[in-house]
């Protein structure tokens, strides 16, 4: 990895960093935490847990606000005396656990108890798992104020900053610059909060709940091969739109997906962490091609001085479901950026899945491919709507995952020769001009499929009524039943 000289460079510079060296201390006292309890009884843990789980919320509080400085370049300045009041104040209590747990002098138990009453009692009361928990409400306002989030509150955050200052004084720790009313101005805040209720589809994806989880097998560390930048030397035109951020291994990496301001096409930004410090890499989704390899997707870039293809990230993830999201995401931004010369046909298939079932559909007055996929690693089923023809041919307009609600007879209705309803199912749409309300104009608000041909619709129920059979004649076998 290319080496920068970090002399001199500016105070918000350094106290990024800072963010992520206290964000692997934190992981650090987290895991010391959950050793320290495995030496104790029951009656001891539940606090210990609540301390651990807080700590890992610094942890992954801290990096995210790392992340999102390097796309919000020209904000840091906002949030930079805000982190020099709370940094030095977490820092202490880090170390002063760090202290407490590993004083070999004193048994586990006594260890435990003295750090928490007596870190109790220098915070005036504050049980010592309330105190991480006013810090991360910190610094989650302070991700808002760096985002423009609408739901960023400029009073509570100063009402929060007056807290850590007495914390900090009853704590002995030297006042940081003396400041005197707001650090960011009223004024200032609500132009930085406007809100577009224009939102990109992507930005919507990551935050629907999932209506299932189904883990995936054979996990590695996720890992990312460059080439690196340091923080702030990769350029982002201001006002581009972070579409989703996701993380992985803990915020050992993080990618972030925007829109640049500049050409408004998608580029993703990956940042991982060696030796505490933030490095960074960065390509267009154009640059870029997908596949997946067992549980991961790898993000493969063409490198112009071995001119071959090199890979550029590998993401391990902790479930289908969640990899099905990004792959589709990612193709579907992908295929309908400009700057997109030409996109394989492979790239439209999600590996290790198997077609069960494909027909025409017309659906919110557009025709579309419907298929019907099962994943071969999880058995898991999902429905993908894509493209039927056109420049934009296969490319992903929606998913849908079959639940446990397809057991039930009553998911899946016929209501004619060629239109089905399906109940209790939610769709994750890649598409800004789709609309499935237009599907759902009926009393049920259940979704309607209306397939091109009769046949289609016969065979679409055929399906799930046939594996409904099979389900209910296996949950129906002796359990001492083996194979020949």
């Amino acid at each position: 990895m290319e080496q920068f000289a970090l002399a001199n460079i500016p105070v918000e510079t350094q106290l990024l960093l800072t963010c992520c060296r206290e964000a692997d201390q934190a992981e650090i006292v987290a895991c010391g935490l959950d050793q320290l309890r495995a030496a104790l009884t029951e009656s001891f843990h539940s606090h210990l847990i609540a301390l651990a789980e807080e700590i890992r919320s610094s942890s992954r509080l801290l990096r995210s606000l790392a992340d999102h400085s390097q796309m919000h370049f020209g904000r840091v300045p906002f949030i930079a005396v805000y982190l020099n009041v709370v940094l030095p104040c977490l820092s202490r209590t880090l170390k002063d656990i760090t202290g407490f747990y590993e004083d070999k002098a004193m048994t586990r138990e006594i260890r435990w108890r003295k750090m928490y009453n007596s870190m109790t009692e220098e915070a005036a009361g504050l049980p010592l798992p309330q105190r991480f928990v006013l810090y991360n409400y910190f610094l989650s306002l302070l991700k808002q104020l760096l985002t423009r989030s609408p739901s960023f509150d400029l009073n509570t955050l100063e009402a929060l900053r007056s807290r850590i200052i007495t914390l900090r004084e009853q704590r002995g720790i030297s006042p940081s610059a003396p400041q005197s009313g707001a650090l960011v101005r009223q004024e200032t805040t609500a132009l930085a909060v406007t809100y577009d209720h224009n939102s990109h589809w992507a930005e919507q994806i990551f935050s629907l709940p999932l209506p299932s989880r189904t883990t995936l097998k054979h996990l590695k560390p996720s890992r990312s091969h460059g080439p690196f930048y340091p923080w702030g030397h990769i350029t982002i035109p201001q006002n581009s739109t972070i579409l989703f951020r996701r993380s992985f291994d803990n915020e050992t990496i993080s990618v972030v997906v925007f829109l640049s301001s500049e050409d408004e096409c998608p580029y993703l930004m990956v940042r991982t962490v060696q030796q505490s410090t933030p490095w960074f890499s960065m390509f267009g989704a154009h640059e870029l091609c997908i596949e997946r390899e067992g549980s991961a997707l790898q993000l493969k870039r063409w490198s112009k001085s071995e001119k071959c293809s090199k890979l550029w990230v590998a993401l391990y993830f902790l479930t289908w479901e969640e990899m099905v999201l990004f792959y589709c995401t990612f193709v579907a931004l992908k295929a309908r950026d400009l700057l997109t010369v030409q996109i394989h046909p492979n790239e439209f298939q999600l590996n290790r899945e198997k077609r069960l079932f494909q027909a025409q559909i017309i659906d919110d007055s557009f025709k579309h491919s419907l298929i019907v996929y099962e994943d071969m690693q999880t058995k898991g089923l999902r429905l993908h709507a894509a493209v039927w023809e056109g420049e934009l041919r296969q490319c992903p307009v929606w998913t849908a995952f079959v639940t446990d609600q397809s057991q039930s007879p009553a998911w899946l209705s016929r209501r004619s020769r060629r239109r089905v309803w399906l109940k209790d199912i939610q769709l994750y749409v890649f598409c800004q001009g789709y609309r499935q309300e237009n599907m759902r104009q009926n009393k049920s608000r259940a979704f309607e499929i209306w397939f091109d041909r009769e046949e289609a619709a016969k065979r679409f129920k055929e399906l799930f009524t046939l594996r409904l059979a099979a389900s209910e004649t296996s949950d129906n076998e002796p359990s001492s039943a083996t194979s020949a």
